[in-house]
């Protein structure tokens, strides 16, 4: 039984990895909020070490790699989103600056203090707020830099519907005075905080997958399992414009002591 629930599990994962695989973006974002971001960051140069963990198909990661001029290694589990990624950096001959490797960002390949910047959007509720913020900071250099996007509150108190939703999805969801504060006892200063905007939800992540969705649903007419994931991202869709002063993404950028 429980290898057979296995191997559901693995088709259920590609099934999803091959629906964000057919995105820019595997998450809300643009460029104008990674490049806003980067601008609360020093010190980057041609020998600076930057690694972009959960990076998806590395919509963010093109944009770090034109506005910054380090070497960037982007980092995901899954094979498919790595392929597209490196497929990118050759179309855009950054392949001398910029590579694709599978990884997982709770067991890092690097030396102690070798990183500069770590950047994450989108991704590192995968091992948890906290907990990424105490690990990465271990290969951080001291004065380097760390740069995440993080499901946030906005509020102090929230209707019991979307606490419910979020509290299912992602119990660590927490207002941003707490963030600030979780980041500050794992040895950050915190450099800036901002809100992504709306239409980084809804232009750039929802409105793109409503093709997606039908694409998908057309290739998978009949599967279960598909049906209902497109139905859970609908269902996303939906809370997010009833509930979007409550809550959203924030960037939170922090300077290693």
């Amino acid at each position: 039984m429980s290898d057979e629930e296995h191997n559901i599990h693995d088709f259920d994962i590609a099934l999803i990895c091959e629906y964000f695989s057919s995105m820019d973006r595997q998450g809300p974002g643009s460029p104008e909020a990674t490049i806003k971001a980067l601008s609360f960051i020093d010190n980057i140069n041609e020998k600076s070490n930057i690694v972009d963990l959960g990076c998806g198909t590395g919509g963010q990661t093109m944009v770090l790699a034109q506005n910054t001029p380090g070497n960037i290694t982007a980092i995901d589990l899954f094979p498919g989103f790595i392929d597209k990624l490196n497929d990118n950096v050759q179309k855009l001959n950054l392949q001398s600056r910029v590579k694709g490797v599978i990884g997982s960002m709770d067991k890092l390949d690097f030396q102690l203090n070798e990183l500069d910047l770590i950047w994450s959007e989108g991704a590192i509720y995968n091992i948890g707020f906290e907990k990424g913020m105490n690990y990465w900071n271990e290969f951080l250099k001291k004065g380097g830099y760390v740069a995440v996007t993080e499901a946030s509150w906005f509020t102090e108190e929230r209707p019991k519907e979307i606490f419910d939703f979020w509290n299912k999805q992602y119990p660590e969801i927490d207002t941003i005075p707490n963030k600030i504060a979780q980041m500050q006892k794992a040895g950050y200063v915190v450099m800036a905080s901002f809100i992504l905007p709306e239409t980084c939800w809804i232009d750039n992540f929802f409105v793109p997958g409503i093709t997606a969705q039908k694409i998908f649903l057309d290739k998978y007419k009949g599967n279960k399992s598909a049906e209902e994931f497109v139905k859970y991202e609908k269902h996303e869709a939906e809370l997010y414009n009833k509930y979007k002063e409550y809550y959203g993404y924030v960037f939170y950028i922090g300077k290693k002591l």
